[in-house]
């Protein structure tokens, strides 16, 4: 195992208020600790000093209270003034009535914090009649940041009316009275529940994270929720003086635009790391399980991906996101290297001496030629879709091309992450990044595993730039990063010979009918991480 964070217990699912706090890092997350199945849910934390090994402490919040008896709930940190952590966070009282909450750390002087104090004057927002808040689809408050045009602060907790999607904004001088603002930071039309709303700012200049409350020149605000399944993202401008959000293109705004990751992975929550000025992005990686009673069965469910650094493109367009430097200490020594080599049309190539189920595979391919690229559909509009029609196993003219990862030994069962470039009518190239789970678990049937095939998109100009490909592989999760960061895919894949010691492959492939070069790759085993 590389990193599992939260399968210290039962079933975990949202990341809730990731910070430093005294040279510690700090991770909270949904938690049911009696079942591996949703319910019971209360704030799982665990800290640690890189990131990357972890020590579980004590729950932070349990259900305790009227306003919380059902669940505490999605929510975030926020630093205060004079460096004090407040935890404000959604309960859902007897009559399933969502409710905002604050919690602080009961000993400042204890790094750990692992004592949590729930406020008197909880709960601190409440739906009524003259809010005009119904109770139900109303939760998950953001880290909160300081207005600099009065001083106080401000907050975002998600909502959904009719099916409009809202990012409903508070204010407050002393983090206890929260005032609704008249108008929301940000809405969209049919765009379905906002869950677990994040708003942060980001530099257009710098690569460097910026805290929450920053604001000024030379800097992008990025306002991202949790729709349907997926992770959505939008890049605008933030008036401090108006109180909203305007995105800088409405054809890329929630549930239209760009995703975090296009495979699993959800409810995702970014923190500003003081320490190492990074902003740094945790996501919960779900199982693929359609039958729960499986995960009751194996005693856990749901991970967390590994942190991610997220920054803005130099473009300005689009975030990157690449896997914090941390995680290279799991390396360990001898990695397989290879330079400048032809992967030729329809040839599959063994990578041996690297621990397959543990693995950091770093690839990077050109095309010979493009004369043979396959002909784009002028009704293809959804490149999942594409990627699901034309899968691994389908012969192309340029790709597929990429890995097969825990693969098995006669080759019939294997999870492939690759690339296919199409060409438009006018001659313009279309670079598609998959990854096919559909034969990646084949002695389990489709009823009780969810074997979708995800694909994107990838901005990248194959006549002028290289593809390059990132894909960690921890047993059953697969995390690939394609075009240096700016498409991103995770699976959950469950392979026959997973826990069987040498009972998974790992290959480099092209099932096009051209060459393609590989202008560098280097695989990496790699050690587990220490989750005490």
């Amino acid at each position: 195992m590389v990193i599992k964070y939260t399968t210290f217990g039962f079933d975990s699912t949202d990341p809730n208020g990731p910070m430093i706090y005294m040279g510690i890092y700090h991770f909270f997350y949904q938690y049911n600790p009696y079942d591996a199945q949703f319910g019971n849910i209360v704030w799982g934390h665990s800290t640690s000093t890189d990131l990357v090994n972890w020590t579980p402490q004590p729950p932070a919040l349990l259900r305790s209270e009227p306003y919380d008896f059902k669940g505490c709930f999605s929510g975030s940190t926020t630093i205060l003034s004079g460096g004090k952590p407040a935890i404000l966070y959604t309960g859902v009282d007897f009559s399933d009535i969502q409710v905002q909450n604050l919690a602080v750390p009961k000993n400042l002087l204890d790094p750990y914090l692992i004592e949590w104090v729930k406020s008197p004057y909880n709960p601190l927002i409440t739906p009524n009649s003259v809010n005009k808040i119904d109770g139900q689809n109303f939760r998950d408050p953001t880290t909160a940041w300081l207005n600099p045009t009065d001083g106080n602060w401000r907050m975002v907790v998600g909502k959904k009316k009719n099916d409009t999607g809202i990012g409903l904004l508070y204010r407050s001088k002393n983090f206890i009275n929260w005032i609704q603002t008249e108008q929301p930071l940000h809405f969209l039309n049919n765009s379905g529940m906002w869950e677990c709303p994040d708003f942060f700012p980001v530099s257009t200049i710098s690569q460097i994270g910026l805290d929450t409350s920053i604001m000024g020149p030379n800097i992008k605000h990025i306002f991202k929720a949790s729709v349907a399944n997926s992770d959505y993202y939008t890049i605008g401008i933030y008036n401090p003086n108006k109180d909203i959000f305007i995105p800088d293109n409405e054809s890329l705004d929630i549930g239209l635009g760009f995703r975090y990751d296009y495979g699993k992975y959800y409810a995702s929550k970014t923190f500003f790391d003081s320490a190492t000025n990074r902003r740094i992005l945790f996501g919960w990686v779900n199982e693929s399980v359609n039958n729960l009673d499986i995960n009751s069965i194996r005693g856990w469910a749901g991970l967390q991906g590994i942190p991610r650094r997220i920054w803005l493109q130099k473009s300005g367009n689009q975030l990157l996101q690449w896997p914090i430097v941390e995680i290279e200490k799991l390396r360990m020594n001898n990695p397989v290297v290879e330079g400048n080599t032809v992967l030729m049309a329809g040839s599959v190539r063994e990578l041996s001496r690297v621990t397959t189920t543990q693995a950091d595979v770093e690839i990077s391919f050109a095309a010979k030629t493009l004369e043979k690229a396959e002909i784009w559909e002028a009704n293809w509009t959804n490149p999942q879709e594409v990627c699901s029609i034309k899968g691994a196993s389908v012969k192309g003219g340029i790709g597929p091309f990429g890995l097969l990862v825990l693969a098995s030994d006669d080759m019939q069962e294997y999870t492939a992450i690759f690339f296919r470039i199409f060409k438009r009518e006018n001659n313009n190239f279309i670079v598609l990044m998959c990854s096919d789970q559909s034969r990646s678990s084949l002695h389990l049937p489709s009823s009780d595993y969810d074997k979708t095939t995800y694909g994107a998109f990838l901005n990248v100009d194959p006549v002028l730039e290289k593809l390059s490909l990132r894909t960690l592989i921890d047993h059953s999760i697969v995390e690939s990063f394609g075009g240096e960061g700016k498409t991103l895919i995770t699976a959950r894949v469950y392979p026959t010979n997973l826990a069987v010691d040498g009972g998974t492959h790992l290959y480099v492939f092209n099932n096009g009918s051209e060459n393609v070069d590989i202008l560098g790759l280097t695989a990496w085993s790699m050690k587990s991480a220490q989750i005490n």
